[in-house]
C-alpha cells in the first residue's frame, strides 16, 4: 500500500477493456509537475499496444481533478528551460490515445488541469466542480491548448473571458457553454464515468475508433473534405466483420458479439 500511495499516477483496471488513470498528488490538489506529466505520457503511450483496451477514464480524487501546473516547479524556469522540456510531446500522448478518453472531474480543474480535461473526448463533471484558466494571474498564459482547444470548444467570446480574467466557472456554466458533456452529483462522477466507459467498451471497436478519428480531424478541414472523410470511414466499416455481426444481431433480436474485426 505504501508503494501505491507513493506513486503520483495510478493505473487501475476495474474490468476488462477499461483502464482508469488517476492523478495521485492530493497534498497539492493534484498539481501537474513535470514528473506527473511524464508518468501520464508513458502510461498513455503504452495504451497503443493494448489491443483489448476499449476506453480510458482519466481522473483525480474527490477534492480535485488537477489544480493546474505546479507553480513551484516552474517559478525559476527560463524560456530555454521551458522549450527543452518539450511538454507538447507529453500532452500529445494523451490527445493521441487510440481509444475514447473520459475525464471524470471532481473539484478543481484549473489551468493545466482544465487543459488536461480538454485532451479527453468526453468530460463528466460533478456539480461542485470548478473550471478555469488562471495563468494570466501569475504573469503567463495557457500553454497546453487553453487558448486553442477552449476556443474550438466554446467559441471566441467565452474563451477570451476565461483566459483574460482567469476566473473560475462552475460545472453548470461549463456545461451551458459546451465545455462539459454531462453534470452529475459529486458522489456519482466515477460511477457515471465507468458506466459510460462500459457502454463504449461494448460497442464495435473499429466503429468507435473511426468515429473518434473523424470527429477530431473534421473541424480542421473544409466541410466538403470532412464529409468525404466521414463517407470513407463509413465505407470502411461496411468491410468489417462487426458490421455484419451488428446488423445480423439487430435483425435476429439478440446481443451482438463484437470482436474488433
Amino acid at each position: 500500500m505504501e508503494a501505491e500511495d507513493a506513486k503520483t499516477v495510478l493505473l487501475e483496471r476495474p474490468e476488462p477493456g477499461i483502464a482508469v488513470v488517476r492523478i495521485n498528488r492530493p497534498e497539492v490538489r493534484n498539481a501537474l509537475d513535470l514528473a506527473v506529466r511524464r508518468e501520464m505520457a508513458a502510461i498513455f503511450r503504452d495504451f497503443v499496444e493494448v489491443e483489448a483496451l476499449r476506453c480510458v477514464v482519466l481522473t483525480g480524487n474527490e477534492e480535485s481533478f488537477a489544480a493546474g501546473a505546479d507553480i513551484a516547479d516552474m517559478a525559476e524556469l527560463s524560456a530555454v528551460d521551458m522549450y527543452l522540456r518539450h511538454t507538447e510531446r507529453l500532452w500529445g500522448a494523451i490527445g493521441d490515445c487510440p481509444v475514447p478518453v473520459i475525464a471524470a472531474v471532481n473539484g478543481f480543474a484549473l489551468g493545466g488541469g482544465m487543459e488536461l480535461a480538454m485532451h479527453a473526448d468526453i468530460i463528466l463533471a460533478g456539480r461542485s466542480a470548478r473550471f478555469g484558466q488562471p495563468e494570466v494571474k501569475v504573469g503567463i498564459m495557457p500553454g497546453a491548448g487553453g487558448t486553442q482547444r477552449l476556443t474550438r470548444a466554446v467559441g471566441k467570446f467565452h474563451a477570451m473571458r476565461l483566459c483574460l480574467t482567469g476566473e473560475m466557472i462552475d460545472a453548470e456554466e461549463a456545461y451551458g457553454m459546451g465545455l462539459v458533456s454531462r453534470v452529475v452529483e459529486d458522489a456519482e462522477v466515477m460511477t457515471a464515468a465507468l458506466d459510460m466507459a462500459r457502454r463504449i467498451a461494448a460497442m464495435p471497436p473499429i466503429a468507435v475508433a473511426q468515429i473518434k478519428e473523424v470527429i477530431l480531424q473534421g473541424p480542421d478541414a473544409s466541410l466538403d473534405a470532412a464529409l468525404a472523410l466521414e463517407r470513407k470511414a463509413v465505407q470502411l466499416l461496411f468491410a468489417t466483420r462487426d458490421k455484419r455481426e451488428g446488423m445480423s444481431a439487430f435483425l435476429e433480436k439478440r446481443k451482438p458479439d463484437y470482436l474488433g474485426r
